[in-house]
């Protein structure tokens, strides 16, 4: 990725994150801000689950640094930085508020952006084709309590390999990589997306919600996951020829070591 310089700063023509989940403990904040400081952009998507209602429902956790989140998103609008939020299911509240405006925010339900070579996406969060994976109201709680607990027993695993020195290692990536009902989940979710860009007769697609970034070509359609800020700490971002890439922001935010690494993944379906 030709924007991605040797200080670890990126300059790009759209960006796209979501499922920051500001007031969840599981929420990496810190390594967000770190991306926000590092990228430059003409627009940004904020796709979905960026406050995360049904968890502060729950339990009330906000620390500072979710505080700076916002604070650094609003500065963004301020800056010639077009920004466009898409509410998901965990903040499915400003919903209600699509079509307004809040500051120099647009609130949206979904949106069709066009790359700066001509192709058009359609921009959801996502939680609309969970019809496609047959999730009853009840089997989204279980899934939801399930996953939580995921995250609280991953938070202990990752303390003791941070004291022994070792990398991050998400075990919700390895459930949905070595559980054959959650790879079947997620390919009956993708299909669905590419079904609803392929009926609207756009290029592709572009969402969050699944925690699964990914861009993958089925036939005429691009599909692009731009992952989230709890496990993959992944965003997409579209470069001034037009490519879409996943950036990711891997380290310790205690440190400026840089954290950025550019990959295009264009795999066939």
């Amino acid at each position: 990725m030709e924007a991605l310089n040797t200080e670890g700063k990126i300059s790009c023509r759209t960006l796209w994150i979501s499922d920051v989940h500001l007031g969840s403990v599981h929420c990496k904040a810190d390594y967000l801000l770190q991306l926000l400081d590092r990228v430059k952009c003409e627009r940004l998507y904020l796709v979905g689950d960026i406050v995360d209602v049904w968890a502060m429902h729950r339990r009330v956790y906000w620390p500072e640094s979710h505080n700076h989140v916002l604070r650094k998103l609003l500065k963004l609008s301020r800056k010639h930085v077009e920004v466009i939020y898409i509410p998901g299911n965990h903040d499915q509240n400003f919903r209600e508020f699509c079509g307004g405006e809040f500051g120099n925010v647009h609130l949206r339900q979904e949106a069709v952006h066009e790359t700066v070579d001509g192709r058009r996406f359609l921009v959801i969060h996502g939680d609309e084709l969970d019809y496609a994976v047959r999730y009853s109201r009840l089997n989204r709680a279980i899934g939801d309590i399930a996953y939580d607990f995921l995250m609280s027993v991953n938070r202990q695993v990752n303390r003791y390999r941070e004291m022994t020195g070792k990398p991050y290692w998400s075990l919700a990536k390895w459930v949905k990589g070595h559980i054959a009902q959650a790879e079947q989940a997620i390919d009956a979710y993708q299909d669905a997306a590419v079904l609803m860009a392929r009926q609207r007769g756009l290029d592709g697609i572009i969402c969050g919600h699944l925690h699964h970034p990914l861009i993958q070509q089925y036939e005429d359609i691009l599909y692009c996951n731009d992952g989230d800020w709890v496990e993959s700490c992944t965003a997409l971002v579209e470069d001034f020829a037009g490519a879409l890439h996943l950036i990711r922001g891997i380290g310790d935010p205690a440190t400026a070591t840089p954290l950025l690494f550019a990959e295009t993944q264009t795999q066939e379906a």
